[in-house]
């Protein structure tokens, strides 16, 4: 299958998800030369609780490995390194000499921890780790969610404390895995995973004792923190053994890299399940008062850390899911655009999807999601095009916060991910944003990232500039919207917004 122009060296990347784990084999020029995908059980025990079993995701893994390196008819020899790419705060607790988890994973849209959050706040609030960890106090994290594991599991604490239990976020997991599992497997974490945890001090980007023990979290179970772009150890076990791993990154800052957002004030932003908007912010960790989350960006080999600015909307591609699996209002995912097409607005219409509580600029645990202006007008249609709507105006609420936090206009969108194949979504960001959205050649900027940062660290690629000359625009939106008509409707959906606060009531 490999013709000329894609004869190797090569890259593998692996990106464990939150629905799928997918393998990707990258030429030079970072084009895809095979890709293989599989999809994993979600698990919901109870209303907002999700649970992934990670057992079935490492299986997956080699699954998805084993088959991308057939499709590209190569072998080991002709990969020159693998990067991993990960589900951000999907925490996982199991036990080193098995390598059994002892629950399943916790995934990040679990609101299990509301609870214990509030009480870790109890006199300070949200803010009580900000400052050493640029986040707020909030379900989302993965501090929190292994102390609930310890708190509720049986006998998990008894053996953490004797030193059998190992943390990890999923980049973990499979690195561990990868690298010979109980057999002499490492147990690392990158920075950028670190970073989500709520248990690493962004200025030391080492693990913060003192926290730790706040939240109660023992140290002996926490991975070494490692730059993303370097050696951790070698594969040991399935098709691409012998072979270098290479880069870890989280998914969000993964994309952050595979889209060249090298430069301060360059962003990027990600629709998938839930969407993510970066903005580099250069080699300062900018303190957030408009709601974001400052975060590690990136960090190769021992070059200094550089930060971005993250902005997080829990729902949005996983809304138009809900429209297909729930409610039956469409078959395919695709035919959410057709239906919005037909009619030339929302027809009144506005739809907040708090279903997890609100992410960025609240962080609202007591929202929920609302349909609101609605009369005997509205449509399905209407209704469709008010799903659009409501992820380019939750990317508009969060490209004002990252003005207000930097100072820096942002120039254009760089977007990625699974809905940017539509197009009327597409111009309804511009429009809403007033901004330009550029698209990339390569939608798969997540395991490009992942592959770029592995090639680095190995010389497959010389520097980040050689990365940059790979970047190609395919297609591109300029805003087309009336000022008045964009302020009006903004109006009309931070009304809305606000209808979905304190719909849940603390329960004492």
């Amino acid at each position: 299958m490999t013709d000329a122009h894609t004869a190797g060296p090569f890259i593998a990347a692996i990106d464990q998800g939150t629905t799928s784990s997918r393998c990707i084999v990258f030429d030079r020029d970072g084009r895809i030369v095979a890709v293989d995908q599989k999809e994993h059980e979600q698990i919901f025990p109870k209303p907002s609780w999700v649970e992934h079993d990670a057992s079935e995701i490492w299986t997956n893994v080699q699954e998805v490995v084993a088959s991308a390196v057939e499709k590209a008819g190569i072998t080991a020899e002709d990969v020159k390194a693998i990067g991993i790419t990960n589900q951000r705060e999907t925490t996982l607790l199991w036990d080193k000499h098995t390598g059994e988890p002892v629950h399943n994973a916790l995934v990040w849209q679990d609101t299990r921890t509301d609870a214990l959050c509030r009480e870790l706040g109890r006199n300070v609030g949200q803010d009580r780790f900000r400052r050493e960890t640029g986040l707020p106090l909030a379900s989302y994290f993965a501090g929190p969610k292994a102390r609930w594991l310890l708190d509720n599991v049986e006998g998990l604490r008894e053996r953490a404390d004797r030193g059998d239990i190992l943390f990890g976020t999923m980049d973990s997991w499979v690195i561990w895995n990868l690298t010979g599992g109980p057999d002499g497997g490492v147990h690392v974490t990158d920075v950028t995973n670190a970073s989500r945890t709520m248990l690493m001090n962004l200025h030391t980007l080492e693990w913060d004792e003192k926290i730790c023990e706040s939240i109660g979290v023992p140290m002996s179970m926490l991975p070494e923190i490692r730059s993303s772009s370097e050696v951790y150890g070698t594969a040991t076990v399935g098709a691409l053994a012998g072979v270098p791993v290479a880069s870890a990154l989280g998914d969000q800052q993964a994309a952050l890299f595979g889209q060249t957002c090298f430069a301060e004030g360059e962003a990027k932003s990600t629709y998938g399940t839930g969407t993510f908007l970066l903005m580099n912010t250069g080699e300062k960790a900018v303190n957030s008062y408009n709601g974001l989350l400052t975060t590690v960006g990136y960090r190769i080999g021992d070059q200094k850390a550089v930060y971005a600015l993250e902005g997080s909307i829990a729902v949005t591609g996983s809304l138009v899911q809900w429209m297909r699996d729930q409610m039956g209002i469409i078959k395919s995912a695709a035919e959410i655009e057709t239906l919005a097409s037909s009619v030339e607005d929302n027809g009144g219409a506005y739809f907040v999807p708090a279903f997890s509580g609100l992410f960025a600029p609240y962080w609202r645990d007591d929202a929920r999601g609302v349909i609101a202006g609605l009369t005997r007008y509205v449509t399905k249609a209407h209704l469709a095009r008010a799903v659009l709507e409501a992820t380019a105006w939750q990317t508009r609420e969060i490209v004002d916060a990252m003005s207000k936090d930097s100072g820096v206009e942002l120039a254009a969108v760089k977007v990625d991910g699974g809905m940017t194949s539509n197009n009327l979504l597409m111009q309804t960001i511009a429009d809403f944003v007033d901004a330009p959205v550029v698209r990339p050649m390569v939608a798969e900027t997540t395991c490009l990232g992942a592959a770029y940062a592995a090639g680095l660290a190995v010389g497959f690629w010389p520097d980040t500039d050689a990365l940059r000359a790979n970047w190609r625009r395919a297609a591109e939106w300029t805003p087309r919207m009336d000022a008045d008509k964009r302020d009006r409707e903004y109006k009309n959906w931070l009304k809305a917004v606000e209808r979905t606060m304190g719909w849940i009531e603390e329960e004492n």
